[in-house]
């Protein structure tokens, strides 16, 4: 039912992105930038904390900006190309990046460059996954994209510390091996795209229904009944959507039911941001450092194990639960349980702190302990699931607007956050995690009393049951109905 080579292709994006994020924050205090006893970048450690944020939260910024400009490519030309494109673009701004120009303002301008590539892909990714993807394990293959994250940021933890086990503080490979591997996930996603077809539901939606049905029968590796039928379903929503709003405005995103649409999906991917993990995966040695003082590169150690921690949180629940678990529960029991370990974590550190030698105290391993488990709670329902959950909300005719739209709200708040969280280190201490564990807390509530359960549905009967007054609670009933009775949730096409 399902062409096995389209979602290791396609979530290389994720790849590229979980190298890209940490592989500057893992290192930058202590190695990334140390260089300057030699020159590389040319500044002193009193400026630590504002390059440490600028080189990091740039990229985000470019991220945002990509995420409006991305919309019109893909909209005209199609989701392959455009996530191609994205992908060489990227990779101009890594090669920028990874050569030593003796210039922080050159650096930072490679990095706005990839983040325009980065922000790119992190729209188009999920909306071709959610528009090649069976209902059946649409979630398990969008969460995919997390998985290649997390995967990324395990590579480049290990690549962190192995280079500091092997290299000198004032050595520039210290800091170009683990920046220069941005560009391997990245080009084998460029060149991966030109293996994979074009999105039928895109095809469909601008006439080429002959690509389009061609496009379906390749990804599903069938062309029987189920897969007419599920053709047939694509082009009356696909037409359905095309007549009810001919002559699209952008004001549409913020009329009627579009405008829900529209803030939960910004809603969704700011409360990922704010959960804090993603914080984590780009200051995790400043944060451990934080919880059990200084020892030797005991920090990128635990970074390491952090990371290897994160992708197998996460292919358990790639495999296991993605698409067995309603996206509600899963969102409110997880935010719950992170609310926890980050509040715990505070009041330990607020009680204990970490010791000025490199003893590592029990206080310190119970907090070491408390954030791994908080790691795989968001693995199991923040990390993965926003990319699935917001790509099902549009229909066709606003998708690529709507997922931008979205998306852009999770750089944006990517850029904030990333941007504060050395000032909040230095500045806040153990009071960084009650803030997530608050955070937390809210994201909670949220989840349980405003977000509507997809799982289990196609993407056209999400649009046409939601659009309803009773819609979030006709969705809701029909899936515990579907899921006591053990059966899989199907569409009558008629």
């Amino acid at each position: 039912m399902f062409h096995r080579g389209e979602p290791g292709r396609k979530d290389m994006a994720g790849g590229a992105l979980g190298l890209s994020r940490p592989s500057l924050a893992d290192v930058d205090e202590d190695t990334l930038f140390v260089p300057y006893n030699n020159n590389d970048f040319r500044y002193g450690s009193t400026d630590r904390t504002t390059v440490s944020s600028l080189a990091v939260s740039l990229q985000q910024l470019g991220a945002f900006v990509a995420c409006f400009a991305i919309w019109p490519v893909t909209h005209r030309f199609g989701r392959k190309w455009a996530i191609a494109t994205c992908a060489f673009i990227f990779c101009i701004g890594a090669a920028i990046e990874v050569g030593n120009t003796y210039s922080r303002a050159a650096f930072y301008v490679g990095r706005v460059i990839a983040g325009l590539g980065l922000g790119g892909s992190s729209v188009v990714v999920p909306m071709f996954s959610s528009e090649m993807t069976p209902r059946q394990i649409r979630g398990q293959i969008g969460s995919f994209y997390q998985l290649m994250y997390t995967l990324g940021i395990f590579t480049s933890y290990w690549i962190d510390w192995g280079v500091a086990q092997n290299y000198t503080k004032t050595d520039s490979r210290m800091w170009q091996i683990p920046v220069g591997l941005q560009l391997l996930w990245a080009g084998l996603l460029g060149l991966g795209m030109f293996t994979l077809k074009e999105s039928a539901r895109w095809l469909t939606a601008v006439g080429r229904h002959e690509e389009a049905w061609e496009s379906l029968k390749w990804i599903r590796a069938d062309d029987g009944p189920l897969i007419q039928a599920e053709m047939e379903e694509i082009r009356a929503g696909v037409e359905m959507e095309a007549h009810a709003r001919e002559g699209f405005r952008i004001t549409e995103m913020i009329q009627g039911d579009n405008l829900r649409r529209t803030l939960t999906a910004s809603a969704v991917f700011t409360a990922q941001q704010a959960t804090g993990a993603t914080a984590f995966a780009y200051y995790g040695p400043q944060y451990f450092k934080l919880m059990v003082g200084h020892k030797g590169n005991s920090d990128l150690l635990l970074t390491a194990i952090f990371g290897t921690i994160k992708v197998a949180a996460c292919s358990l629940f790639v495999l296991f639960v993605a698409d067995t678990v309603g996206r509600r529960k899963i969102l409110t029991c997880g935010a719950l349980f992170m609310a926890a370990c980050q509040i715990s974590t505070a009041a330990v550190l607020r009680s204990h702190p970490a010791p000025a030698s490199a003893q590592v105290t029990p206080s310190g391993i119970a907090t070491i302990a408390l954030i791994y488990l908080f790691v795989i709670a968001y693995n199991f329902s923040w990390g993965p699931l926003p990319w699935p959950y917001v790509s099902e909300l549009f229909p066709t005719r606003i998708r690529e607007p709507g997922i931008a739209v979205g998306v852009a709200s999770q750089w944006l708040f990517n850029f904030v956050f990333s941007l504060t969280t050395p000032y909040m280190i230095t500045n806040m201490g153990w009071g960084t995690f009650l803030l997530w564990g608050i955070f937390d807390i809210c994201i909670a509530a949220f989840a349980w009393f405003v977000l509507t359960e997809t799982q289990g549905k196609s993407l056209e009967e999400i649009t046409n049951v939601s659009s309803s007054p009773s819609g979030k609670a006709f969705l809701e009933e029909e899936y515990e109905h579907e899921r006591r009775s053990g059966k899989t949730p199907e569409v009558e096409i008629k």
